[in-house]
């Protein structure tokens, strides 16, 4: 919904005004503006409350009922991004450091999404890094999951919302908290005083003090209340403390007293959070003073922007309405006319969509695990909210790009970066909306059906089977959650046991085929407890002497191998680069010289690692080997170079993507082999030769330059500050290894590199498509690889250059010939065939018979040998066409071995009658093994049993002429 200038102004203004949500008289009596395109976001005070009714395009007046006398308390701009600016200030000018907000993502790999404020700054409360700045306020964007059901159906419960909140790391304590708190929400806000309510811990007595007589808070609205409520644990141990949190009150003429329940949502909000991290939890369950106290708080800024816009609920404040407004603009309906279920499914798809837009702009794409399942699931919980809703999408078929354009315009104050990047989060969305759209239907067929099967067993309580909801999550991508809303609906539950099973198992598929390191022996041990770390020298040198630390074979530990035995050795030292980050592991020899029954030479073909202890896996050639024995460590030379050349390729490849098709474009995957390298990345379409060529072009200009690469060591913050690129979802120690190549790229990466990138040669694409929603894969060949391909081309072209007898620039337009010869010789012989079969169809013409008396139809049920499926469908309509209308033709043929063709063609006649040819022939087709169907006139099907075939025709001749004979009666 929008207001224009002109219509805004068609009324005399009564002075002052303050612009309403479009909606009922709210039960605070107040009403606040929203932003008017066009117009400066402006609150101003009334003298008599006017409402503001905004259907379609009209715009209205009418008098809200008020006591006049009652005097506002809004001063200043209440819109949402009035108040986030406000806090921040408000903060700012009391010694805080306005920080940015954290991604989405967040850096704690216990975490998988940022669900609070105080998350960036946990490894500060924890104390395991030291604090930048003494206090810091932040709007921090935020997203939760765990109770989607009640999204939209709550006044205040979101997937996506914006955590204000003030930290102190040592500095200020619970006196300036509280009183700021009370501050901001009573003079800043303007909330009154005696509609604010606070909770304590119930031990707190030290809050209870400053809120009573500090503050002047009445005892009567200081609610103590338990551990499950008012008390902040990072864990079993650590930090914690005591909270305190303020509510306003919405009914303040309920009255106050004891039995008042701040848990009444009817009643009260609770808007504003603090922590008070004033102990450490030992093992034992004793709470020690914190040397360092800190201060965690949070304000909901959807909440306090109801408490101030007047507003019945979050989704009706100037943060969420406009992008309602775009979805009722879609569904052709207003918001005062919707049912209650249409405003829940207004409301979802408004919250999911805020979140997806900024999921994807902070890198998170649609997936089936992780984070990317988040945003698939939100996805495609909102398209089904717009199907309820009759929204029909654009001419591509989607309509949220639609509604992310609105939430994108809104980002501005949240996140300026998401504009910047807004074609390819509205690419991600349309993609994934239409392929979800491509199956929703055959899926909500198969649910249906299911739901159906589930309520019609007798006696039994209604169940989907964890295996039915399943093959809906993996075949038809509907998520279990979405499964689970649908058949609620229809009072079915959900076997989630069966489901996890079913999904555990294809866990255990899946990770079948991976090499994974285990360092345990048979009776359980870990025999890492036994060996050190292993010193990693193959940076510099590509051969060592090592100590033999542990052999292992058929994971038992061994003290002695010899000749033919695949063992696992464990070195103290090693030049062997282990199988990571992409790159595959060195491959070489370890030799033992000794005496000569002491000689010994392993052939080492992969190399993995546990924690920092490596695994080599080979073959004793000849000789024996012992723990303890000194070997000789060499890796293949050549080996290790192509893949040098093929790790510092794939960084040049990225960077090229980067400046080619975008910078938000990131890496999703990579493989860096001895033959080739492979790169996946994040992108939402295929790449154009003209692309293509372009980064060839880009990576060889790189190569030519000759720069010498740099490899240093740095903390992880300097380096990501120096703008090293880190592997999205990799865990970084505190420490890390910056590879560099000046002026074009700098990534994080414990790889092995070339020195110069003159080593690399020469670089080709061989291949470029998508494995995944939104993702895509590169395959190239650099240095020694890059020569074999080349060769082997070449060699491949001149052998077609001598079996087609043109040169090399002629292959091209000879092969379009042949190509052209063989369509035409193609379709002649189909001709033929199609002849051959028109012929024999009319030499078998006679075989026709009658069925009926008063009323006849010619029924023809043959067999025509190996005849092909096109030319049996020549055969059938040529006999229909030329016997006496009414006719019905079945015929069948084995035109291959295994294969059954039939086809049944039935002319207006029989077709009248109530006999179709595509329900006549799929169950024909059974008795061959197969299926089929078609049109009521003419039907095709196929078989894998051509044995059947004599049989199956005399059984449609039998129940042809019995079905002909009841309707002909």
């Amino acid at each position: 919904m929008s207001f224009s200038k002109a219509s805004l102004f068609d009324f005399p203004l009564p002075k002052p005004l303050v612009l309403s949500h479009p909606s009922s008289v709210f039960a605070s009596k107040r009403f606040v503006t929203k932003p008017i395109p066009g117009l400066s976001p402006t609150v101003l005070l009334p003298t008599r409350p006017t409402q503001i009714i905004a259907k379609s395009s009209s715009v209205t007046v009418q008098p809200v009922s008020e006591d006049a006398s009652e005097e506002d308390h809004q001063s200043k701009d209440v819109s949402g991004d009035s108040i986030r600016r406000r806090f921040l200030d408000f903060y700012a000018s009391r010694g805080h450091k306005i920080l940015p907000s954290a991604s989405l993502v967040p850096e704690d790999p216990t975490v998988l999404l940022t669900i609070a404020g105080m998350l960036q700054f946990k490894p500060v409360f924890l104390g395991k890094v030291p604090r930048q700045v003494p206090c810091a306020t932040t709007a921090q964007r935020c997203i939760r999951t765990n109770d989607l059901e009640n999204v939209g159906k709550t006044a205040r419960h979101h997937t996506f919302f914006e955590m204000l909140g003030n930290f102190s790391f040592g500095d200020y304590f619970k006196k300036e908290a509280i009183k700021w708190a009370w501050e901001l929400s009573t003079v800043e806000f303007g909330l009154p005083a005696d509609r604010v309510w606070v909770s304590i811990y119930e031990d707190d007595d030290e809050a209870f003090e400053i809120w009573k007589n500090e503050v002047g808070v009445p005892v009567e609205r200081i609610k103590r209340m338990g551990e499950a409520d008012n008390f902040w644990t990072s864990g079993p141990t650590g930090p914690c403390g005591p909270c305190s949190e303020l509510y306003y009150d919405f009914h303040p003429e309920r009255g106050c007293n004891e039995n008042v329940d701040l848990g009444d949502d009817s009643r009260f909000i609770e808007f504003y959070n603090l922590v008070f991290m004033q102990y450490n939890k030992t093992e034992d369950g004793l709470l020690e003073p914190l040397k360092q106290k800190n201060i965690d708080t949070g304000l909901g800024l959807e909440r306090i922007a109801q408490i101030l816009q007047k507003v019945p609920n979050n989704y009706e404040t100037d943060l969420i309405y406009p992008i309602i407004g775009k979805v009722l603009e879609l569904a052709n309906i207003s918001y005062d006319s919707a049912s209650d279920k249409e405003k829940t499914s207004l409301k979802v798809i408004a919250d999911h969509m805020r979140a997806v837009v900024y999921l994807i702009s902070d890198g998170v794409v649609p997936s089936n695990i992780g984070r990317g399942y988040v945003v698939r699931r939100l996805i495609r919980r909102a398209v089904r909210k717009g199907k309820s809703l009759g929204i029909n999408g654009d001419g591509r078929g989607a309509f949220l790009p639609i509604v992310a354009e609105k939430v994108i315009e809104m980002s501005t104050y949240i996140d300026s970066d998401v504009k910047q990047k807004s074609p390819r989060i509205l690419e991600e969305i349309r993609q994934e909306e239409v392929h979800f759209n491509k199956t929703l239907e055959r899926g909500e067929k198969l649910l249906e059906l299911k739901l159906h099967e589930a309520l019609s067993m007798a006696g039994k309580k209604s169940c989907l089977s964890g295996k039915d909801a399943f093959v809906l999550y993996d075949t038809y991508g509907f998520p279990v959650e979405i499964t689970a809303e649908v058949a609620e609906e229809r009072g079915v539950s959900i076997d989630m046991d069966g489901f996890e099973a079913e999904m555990e198992n294809q866990r255990r598929q899946s990770q079948a085929a991976h090499n994974v390191v285990k360092l345990t022996v048979e009776d359980g041990d870990d025999i890492t407890k036994n060996v050190d770390e292993t010193e990693f020298l193959g940076y510099d040198s590509l051969s060592a002497r090592a100590v033999v630390k542990s052999l292992l074979v058929g994971g038992k530990p061994v003290v002695r191998v010899t000749e033919g035995s695949e063992v696992e050795i464990l070195l103290d030292r090693t030049p062997f680069y282990a199988e990571s980050g992409g790159q595959i592991a060195d491959h070489g020899f370890m030799y033992v010289n000794g005496s000569q029954d002491d000689d010994a030479v392993v052939e080492v073909s992969d190399v993995q690692k546990s924690l920092k202890i490596f695994v080599h896996k080979g073959i004793v050639k000849s000789g024996a080997l012992e723990v303890g024995k000194e070997v000789e460590a060499a890796v293949d030379a050549d080996l290790r170079q192509r893949a040098k050349v093929h790790h510092t390729a794939t960084h040049l490849l990225q960077s090229a993507l980067k400046k080619v098709v975008g910078q938000e474009t990131s890496q999703a995957g990579s493989l860096v082999a001895f033959d080739r390298l492979r790169f996946d990345f994040n992108f939402n379409r295929p790449l154009h030769d003209g692309e293509l060529e372009e980064i060839e072009g880009l990576i060889n200009r790189w190569i030519g330059d000759a720069t010498r690469l740099e490899t240093k060591v740095l903390p992880l913050a300097d380096a990501k500050k120096a703008g090293a690129i880190a592997m999205f979802g990799e865990k970084y120690d505190d420490e890390v290894r910056v590879v560099e190549v000046p002026g074009v790229s700098m990534e994080l990466c414990g790889g092995t590199h070339v020195g110069n990138t003159a080593e690399i040669r020469s670089f080709k694409i061989i291949s470029e498509q998508g494995i995944a929603s939104g993702i895509r894969r590169i395959e190239a060949v650099a240095g020694e690889a890059f020569i074999e391909y080349i060769n082997s081309r070449d060699s491949q072209m001149k052998s077609l250059c001598s079996i087609l007898k043109v040169k090399a620039e002629d292959v091209t337009n000879r092969v379009d010939n042949l190509l052209e010869e063989l369509r035409t010789a193609r379709k002649e012989a189909s001709d033929l065939r199609s002849k051959a079969a028109v012929y024999r169809a009319s030499v078998i013409s006679n075989k026709a018979f009658t069925v009926g008396t008063s009323q006849t139809v010619r029924v023809l049920v043959e067999s025509m040998d190996d005849t092909d499926a096109d030319s049996l469908k020549s055969a059938a309509e040529h006999l229909v066409s030329t016997l006496e209308e009414p006719v019905a033709v079945v015929l069948g043929s084995c035109p291959d071995k295994d294969k059954v063709s039939l086809v049944a063609a039935f002319s207006p006649g029989v077709v009248s009658l109530g006999v179709q040819a595509g329900k006549f022939i799929g169950s024909i087709a059974k008795l061959c093994g197969g299926g089929g169907g078609g049109k009521p006139n003419f039907a095709q099907a196929g078989g894998r049993k051509p044995e059947n075939l004599s049989s199956a025709l005399e059984k449609a001749r039998e129940e042809l002429v019995a079905t002909l004979s009841e309707k002909l009666g």
